[in-house]
């Protein structure tokens, strides 16, 4: 009995000692699961596991063979730093003076919200970031919107600099497949059997183009093969929930920095060993805000009251009947465009319903070949009327699709007798989250506009001449130079 007691005395002291000198049960504990984050930029569900026969992506495929396909996560804006700030906070842009992109004078998060690598780091977690593959070798790659160090956010950018036992919460951030688009020799595509949303012209210059995007999707692809690779060689793969994600949608006209699907759906697949079924698809709405709330409760971390994203993967969780996105000032370029998409609708609504879609944006105009085609079109009566719709100098104050019968989001439902109660619900609902959730200052300070168009600007005039022309360059001739640029013989 003595030496019973005498044993869990001993016990006792060292559970003791161990606090004292900081080996909490929190940083040793191997049986919580670590967590990864591969986020590629600018890529919507257009994977071999999503049904895209044309692409090659044997690494997802066999990930999404292994875990979950969730078909319908939506970013909460259609442009990095928005997206990704919602991403690392659980909570909309809009909410945390974080919605327009690029700013000088960052803000502070608003209180009590904190960046959720503060609350990995007290459980004991290991955090880091890295700026690609080379996590040994790679910088931080953040892009939030607000005020950080990244230096501080962050332990490292490797998981193999953490203590020995510790677990980890690691982001793996891929530039694929954000333009300049990168040819796959070793599958290319071929643009002849590219099928092209009905927004785009069928044009040579279209296809080829679109096949560039998936072939990068290709070498992105081989990415995520070494860090899987990597995950297993280090023992690690049985214990690591791997989430792999897009920050937004493709970087396509009518894609990035609009609200249509194409620019805010992105892949989601979730692997978990043991415990999620493996080869499944969930067609429910999630949000990326969720991404936050669900890695923190995967790591027995308690969901702050004010973090407006849900975990996901808590079965008793309510499934959202809702996602809200958001667009704003783009680089240089003033816009305002919310929207609330349910299963089956679309609602849109345009603060500067007299601008156009295509508004002046350096980027879309240096970058966008299918854009300055289909502005000769345009200019030429070449356009179809679903075509044209998106070129017009102007655009309506609202717009409603229904999904199930318009996927690619053509016929503007706003109008029709039919569908008016449906509108005014969707309207309602969005009139409502703005008092809610947009804190928004409108307008802007001038001084961040004049800001922004001036680097905008000068942006512009050096990504002209590195291509051999002035920033002055005229439709036709630029046109020219993407057909030699991309229809080469």
């Amino acid at each position: 009995m003595m030496k019973r007691l005498t044993l869990i005395n001993f016990l006792i002291l060292c559970a003791f000692l161990c606090q004292g000198f900081a080996c909490s049960a929190q940083k040793v504990d191997s049986s919580r699961p670590n967590i990864l984050w591969i986020v590629a930029n600018d890529i919507s569900p257009d994977l071999g596991c999503n049904g895209n026969k044309l692409v090659n992506t044997p690494n997802l495929d066999q990930l999404a063979r292994e875990g979950v396909i969730f078909q319908n996560l939506f970013t909460v804006g259609a442009v990095c730093s928005p997206s990704r700030s919602g991403l690392i906070t659980g909570m909309y842009p809009v909410s945390i003076h974080s919605h327009n992109q690029f700013t000088k004078y960052k803000k502070a998060l608003p209180d009590p919200v904190v960046p959720i690598t503060d609350y990995f780091k007290k459980a004991g977690y290991f955090v880091s970031n890295s700026s690609g593959i080379q996590m040994d070798k790679a910088g931080y790659y953040t892009g939030y919107n607000f005020s950080h160090d990244a230096a501080k956010l962050y332990d490292g950018t490797d998981w193999r600099q953490r203590s020995p036992g510790q677990p980890f919460f690691a982001q793996v951030h891929l530039t694929y497949t954000h333009r300049p688009f990168k040819p796959d020799p070793s599958h290319p595509v071929d643009p002849d059997k590219v099928v092209l949303p009905p927004y785009y012209p069928n044009h040579p210059l279209a296809r080829q183009d679109w096949a560039l995007y998936l072939e990068t999707i290709q070498l992105m692809d081989q990415q995520i093969g070494e860090i899987l690779e990597r995950l297993k060689k280090d023992g690690l793969a049985d214990n690591t929930v791997v989430f792999f994600f897009g920050d937004h949608g493709r970087p396509h006209v009518r894609g990035k920095q609009f609200l249509y699907d194409g620019g805010i759906h992105t892949p989601l697949i979730v692997r978990w060993p043991g415990n999620l079924k493996s080869g499944i698809k969930d067609s429910r709405l999630i949000s990326n805000i969720d991404l936050a709330p669900t890695a923190m409760t995967l790591a027995g971390i308690d969901i702050p009251d004010y973090m407006q994203g849900q975990d996901f993967l808590n079965e008793t969780s309510k499934p959202r009947a809702y996602i809200f996105a958001m667009r704003d000032r783009c680089d240089g370029t003033i816009d305002r465009i919310r929207a609330v998409r349910t299963q089956d609708f679309k609602y849109i609504r345009n603060f500067y319903p007299d601008r156009p879609y295509t508004q002046f944006n350096a980027y879309k105009k240096w970058a966008y070949p299918v854009l300055t085609l289909m502005q000769v079109m345009q200019s030429n009566g070449e356009l179809t009327a679903e075509q044209a719709r998106f070129m017009a100098p102007d655009r309506p104050a609202e717009e409603l699709y229904y999904l199930h019968q318009d996927s690619f989001e053509i016929t503007n439902l706003a109008d029709q007798p039919a569908y008016q109660d449906k509108l005014k619900e969707l309207r309602g609902i969005l009139d409502h989250w703005l008092i809610e959730a947009d804190k928004g200052k409108y307008p802007e300070d001038s001084s961040e506009i004049i800001y922004a168009q001036k680097l905008m600007d000068k942006e512009f005039k050096e990504h002209m001449e590195r291509k051999g022309l002035r920033p002055d360059v005229g439709d036709e001739d630029f046109l020219k130079y993407w057909k030699k640029e991309l229809l080469k013989p």
